[in-house]
């Protein structure tokens, strides 16, 4: 036996566990069954407010027609929050959305003035769709890019960038919503129409919904979202661009604003310049109603579409029954602030786990 055999041999360096093949990142499985537990909460509360309207004002809630203009009322804000689905999964938030909803609906509008107006042709409403999605997609890249690459935080970013799209679109229009921004052949098709008795517009968003749901729940893009909310480090180690990705969630937020942006068009035929200030809350809301924790890491699109559907109901329902509109901004908010303190508590249980 030797003289070294006997020295202490010195501790074996410490080990990052090991990394993910670059084919794809691994969706720890408690995400998706803690986005199941979410949903089934959600959905609880949306019976109850339901059973407390229906009983509250009988007869007059939860009638057929109630039912079609809660749905087609949500459907802006569903797509709306599919998007923003994907970025609170990132850990990021996105407050100019109502911003850039009003923007690419005055560039849409403008052209639209210009190429004819309300008896504008389909070449021109094909146009017009084309710049609200463009204009939004531009817009929420921007935003990921500066997110991205500037390590600026998200807050600051899209709070900088919901006064900058508003100031934009108010100078394009004086501040004032112009007429003829939507054409009848628009309005008299996705804005009014129906197939199989269902409204165009609860169609489009049922699709969306359907389609980004999908993608999240069963994709590598979908699979990279969640892992970045989770651990970003661990994703980057796997080879995965980060500030790429970012950059696509994004400017999916902002394709999406841009579709928002067609759809108000549709249902209303003007650009309502001043009509979305409270957008961002009501779909952040809905969106961490639906389970999303903000703090990144979880969340999914069915937990999304019945937390939009709350406060949908919450004000149908409160309209029902006679509050003044005030207060149903109040109620909204309540159910934000209520939302998130119920995140932080299902966070402070799973760390205690």
């Amino acid at each position: 036996m030797t003289a070294d055999s006997h020295k202490t041999r010195p501790p074996a360096p410490a080990q990052d566990p090991p990394v993910p093949p670059r084919t794809g990142v691994a969706v720890p499985g408690w995400l998706r069954r803690a986005a199941g537990i979410s949903e089934v909460w959600t959905f609880v509360i949306l019976a109850a407010l339901v059973a407390f309207f229906t009983i509250a004002a009988p007869g007059k809630f939860f009638t057929t027609y109630d039912l079609t203009q809660i749905a087609v009322n949500a459907s802006i804000y569903l797509v709306l929050g599919v998007g923003m689905t994907y970025v609170i999964i990132t850990a990021g938030i996105d407050l100019s959305i109502g911003s850039v909803l009003v923007l690419a609906a005055v560039a849409a509008g403008e052209y639209n003035i210009h190429h004819g107006g309300a008896e504008a042709g389909w070449g021109t409403v094909a146009v017009c769709v084309l710049i609200a999605l463009a204009v939004g997609t531009a817009w929420g890249a921007l935003q990921g890019a500066v997110v991205a690459t500037g390590k600026v935080p998200p807050l600051i970013v899209t709070l900088g960038g919901l006064g900058a799209a508003l100031g934009l679109a108010e100078l394009a229009t004086g501040g004032q919503d112009p007429a003829g921004a939507a054409a009848t052949h628009l309005q008299n098709s996705l804005g009014f129409g129906k197939v199989l008795g269902i409204p165009w517009m609860v169609v489009l968003a049922a699709v969306v919904t359907a389609v980004f749901g999908a993608v999240l729940a069963g994709t590598r893009f979908g699979e990279h979202t969640l892992a970045i909310g989770s651990n970003p480090a661990a994703v980057r180690r796997a080879g995965v661009s980060v500030g790429r990705h970012l950059i696509k969630v994004y400017g999916l937020m902002g394709l999406l604003a841009g579709l928002g942006a067609v759809m108000w068009l549709a249902s209303y035929g003007t650009t309502s310049i001043a009509g979305h200030s409270t957008d961002n809350l009501k779909v952040i809301t809905a969106v961490v109603l639906g389970g999303t924790s903000l703090f990144g890491g979880r969340g999914s699109v069915l937990g999304t579409v019945i937390g939009v559907f709350i406060p949908a109901v919450l004000t149908t329902g409160l309209i029902v029954i006679g509050v003044q509109q005030y207060w149903q901004d109040v109620a909204v908010g309540v159910v934000l602030v209520a939302a998130v303190y119920i995140d932080q508590m299902r966070r402070k249980t799973r760390e205690r786990s």
